[in-house]
């Protein structure tokens, strides 16, 4: 049999999927490249942005042609829209026969063996748990370069806008032991670089009423792993980043200094409607220490425009203090209506019109701030850890490769041919900024 997985949204969901991926290979599944070939379509959706049910029921609709002719052909659909839309997609699509939360992506290898014993049944796994749901390590011999690890699942904050600790429920650490363990285990089987994942990494262990080591300490920890060259972590909330993690950006040399930290507006007003518990000014001292500590730290955040009630002086705001900070890049939305959060019930609304012209007006700020980020790249050496080909190739005596350094920015590189240097580190000095990238040669 051979499935075909969909994914969509953030990098937890990217770390659950390579994780289903494994474990279906490990029941001697087949996964394939082309989705006409597939038995079994798994799709791992996102619920953060605006009306991300249609995009599924599309993908649906266009899934159902591939079961007309091939009748034991069936989906599933997990992640945060099946947490939230639940048991209705097993009644509007007959061929979805599983439906599964974000707890129960541990339960579904063995639900698609009951699956494929009996054509006649479906299964939804929807239920929130109260510990982290461990999984099986399903290791692969030769571990990916990068690789993504999971210390925590779901939120606490319950922030306005944000649907997360309703589709990934409150917040879960997982045993230190465990995640030492696979980061251990990856680095034994050839990882080099480690991204730590949860919702808000800050307050891992906090849920454990004391029985789990604070997050400084799990970062000293695996950053001593030996053989581990590369550690980052993501996502930070500023209410909750400790002085000892700041700390560490200076004194942990595998730690590299790139930091996402969300500001979503820089208007007090909005924060505190938003429900953020902190100011401009906390953040602005978050980054001054930071800076202390690591004076080449890259930080990159998220931003809301149109959060209701914003008025022309919050945007203002915001958009003072994006310059002020000086993003190297940011991610930007229009704020949208999420089911059952707080803010679908604030008012005013922003009209969409207004929205669009802010999130342009923001989006061109950081547009130059990356550009002048990037340039001021220009000349410096740096160790640049190559993923693979770039799409784009150039002269045909060379390959273009693209990696990125410590700070997380995209570099391209061109090597000879016959050379594959996937997964090495190399030394270049960056010669040419781009938009949004770089470029470099090899020393």
């Amino acid at each position: 049999m051979n499935y075909y997985i969909f994914t969509f949204g953030c990098q937890m969901n990217v770390s659950d999927s390579l994780w289903l991926d494994r474990s279906l290979q490990s029941m001697g599944l087949k996964p394939c490249t082309r989705e006409d070939e597939a038995d079994i379509f798994l799709i791992n959706t996102c619920s953060v942005r605006e009306k991300p049910e249609q995009k599924i029921y599309s993908l649906l609709g266009r899934l159902y042609e591939y079961t007309r002719d091939r009748p034991h052909v069936f989906a599933g659909v997990g992640g945060c829209v099946a947490q939230q839309v639940g048991k209705g997609f097993l009644e509007r699509f007959p061929f979805v026969r599983l439906v599964f939360g974000t707890d129960g992506l541990v339960m579904v290898p063995e639900a698609i063996k009951r699956l494929l014993k009996d054509r006649h049944l479906k299964t939804s796994l929807l239920d929130f748990q109260d510990h982290y749901p461990e999984r099986n390590g399903y290791l692969p011999e030769k571990a990916p370069v990068q690789a993504f690890v999971n210390i925590m699942q779901g939120c606490n904050n319950f922030c306005a806008y944000c649907i997360v600790p309703y589709t990934r429920g409150r917040q879960k650490s997982r045993s230190s032991a465990e995640i030492l363990r696979e980061c251990a285990g990856l680095v034994s089987r050839g990882c080099r670089e480690i991204t730590l994942l949860g919702q808000n990494v800050n307050s891992y262990g906090q849920d454990k009423e004391g029985r789990e080591m604070p997050f400084s300490e799990l970062l000293r920890r695996v950053a001593g792993l030996p053989g581990l060259e590369r550690l980052r972590f993501t996502t930070s909330h500023p209410k909750d980043i400790d002085k000892k993690v700041i700390q560490a950006f200076g004194e942990l040399p595998v730690l590299c200094p790139h930091l996402h930290l969300p500001l979503q507006s820089g208007s007090d007003r909005m924060l505190s409607s938003m429900g953020r518990r902190y100011t401009r000014d906390d953040y602005l001292r978050i980054v001054e220490k930071l800076r202390s500590s690591c004076p080449d730290i890259s930080l990159t955040t998220d931003l809301i425009v149109g959060f209701p009630g914003e008025t022309n002086a919050d945007f203002e705001d915001t958009m003072e203090m994006v310059e002020r900070v000086g993003f190297d890049s940011s991610f930007s939305f229009k704020y949208s209506d999420r089911p059952g959060v707080r803010a679908a019930s604030m008012h005013p609304k922003i009209e969409d019109e207004i929205k669009t012209e802010r999130l342009a007006r923001l989006q061109k700020l950081q547009s130059d701030l990356t550009r002048d980020r990037l340039a001021g790249r220009v000349g410096r050496q740096e160790p640049v850890l190559v993923e693979g080909r770039s799409k784009k190739q150039g002269p045909s005596d060379t390959v273009s490769w693209t990696g990125r350094d410590p700070g997380g920015r995209l570099v391209h590189v061109h090597l000879p041919v016959e050379r594959d240097c996937t997964g090495e580190l190399l030394g270049v000095t960056i010669v040419r900024a781009h938009k949004h990238s770089l470029s470099g040669e090899v020393i």
